[in-house]
């Protein structure tokens, strides 16, 4: 899951990003309203962390004009405020949570990924290509119900294919929307994971559905045998 992080104070910030990367999200960080403002219009994020008091904007203005412009995001707004009428301005807005600092990481997590199972009703609740599901909910997946661990960067990687199935992906699209902003490495590591993950969604189950389209990038298919697939090659 992608999530844009609007905090201005900057250990926090980089203390939130460490930890939802650990919990397998990907994270771009700005500081302030402006640039979070213009972030949010011009990216796809899953979920957007506000706070309210931002230099620029303040979060309750990013929050009005990403309504205004018909952006649906869901937005968890994210402050050392507490009053009443602070949340009850916030959801008047059109914000989908509230938390008051301090919090723990744990309480974080679980109610961003309930926004973005509540907040995307246009993608079902667990994604499928066929006999592959991935719930994001429970960061769960299965072959024919048989379970696949991965690693966080692993799902990540599933999870956008999965959100794209059937459409050829290049190596930087998925730079962009699997690794962070700060990833400076080369565009091989993708070869790497799509191996990867090949190794743990494909071979155990004799099948060919993640392929590579040469010199275009990759793609998700439903299941074919591997014995009947033309074309595909390793990264």
């Amino acid at each position: 899951m992608r999530v844009l992080l609007v905090e201005d104070e900057q250990l926090l910030a980089k203390s939130l990003q460490a930890g939802l990367s650990r919990e397998g999200f990907v994270v771009d960080v700005v500081h302030d309203g402006i640039t979070g403002l213009w972030a949010a219009t011009e990216n796809s994020y899953d979920v957007i962390i506000l706070d309210i008091l931002l230099p620029g904007l303040n979060g309750y203005k990013v929050l009005e004009k990403l309504r205004d412009r018909k952006i649906w995001i869901p937005v968890m707004m994210l402050t050392a405020k507490d009053g009443d009428y602070d949340q009850t301005d916030a959801f008047d807005l059109g914000a989908d949570d509230y938390l008051t600092k301090p919090f723990r990481l744990v309480v974080l997590v679980a109610r961003l990924r309930a926004l973005v199972r509540r907040g995307a009703p246009e993608r079902p609740a667990v994604l499928s290509v066929g006999s592959l599901t991935l719930d994001p909910a429970r960061r769960d997946v299965r072959r024919d119900g048989t379970p696949i661990e991965l690693t966080a960067r692993e799902y990540g990687l599933l999870l956008y294919l999965m959100r794209h199935p059937g459409d050829v992906l290049t190596k930087a699209q998925i730079l962009d929307n699997v690794w962070d902003s700060a990833y400076e490495g080369g565009e091989n590591v993708v070869e790497v994971y799509v191996g990867y993950l090949r190794r743990k969604i494909d071979l155990p189950f004799g099948l060919t559905t993640l392929t590579t389209v040469r010199g275009m990038g990759y793609r998700l298919e439903p299941d074919v045998a591997a014995s009947n697939t033309l074309g595909a090659e390793a990264p």
